[in-house]
């Protein structure tokens, strides 16, 4: 139980920073009109999400410790729906409500899109 509250814990931490440091490049690079940082992490997230679940039933069933490390805490801290929310509420609020439609369905289309791919990508190179 302690080994994967540490596992989580190391792993929340590292994907938190990783988060930070690809909201922080995309304000820097893009600017601030458009929650461009938190679409990227989102949609790569469940990508990934995608290549691990399918490869960690198809190829390399690795331990509980690095299954919390990897999935709950650094993609649960890499990927967040809770920044997703605020900037949802934060372009509605602008009054673009138009743009704020369209990151809602970009979001959920593309990350869910990304994490078939994942698997996909996973399952045709593997099975």
């Amino acid at each position: 139980m302690i080994a994967s509250i540490a596992a989580i814990a190391g792993g929340g931490a590292l994907g938190a920073v990783l988060r930070h440091s690809v909201n922080q490049g995309a304000l820097h690079y893009f600017g601030p009109a458009y929650p461009l940082g938190t679409i990227a992490v989102n949609i790569f997230g469940s990508f990934v999400m995608g290549v691990l679940i399918a490869y960690f039933a198809h190829v390399w069933q690795p331990s509980p410790e690095v299954k919390a490390f990897l999935v709950t805490g650094l993609l649960g801290a890499f990927t967040t729906f809770s920044a997703f929310s605020l900037d949802f509420v934060t372009l509605w609020e602008r009054g673009d409500e138009m743009a704020a439609f369209v990151y809602v369905l970009a979001s959920v289309f593309f990350a869910i899109g990304a994490l078939f791919l994942g698997m996909a990508i996973i399952r045709w190179v593997f099975l």
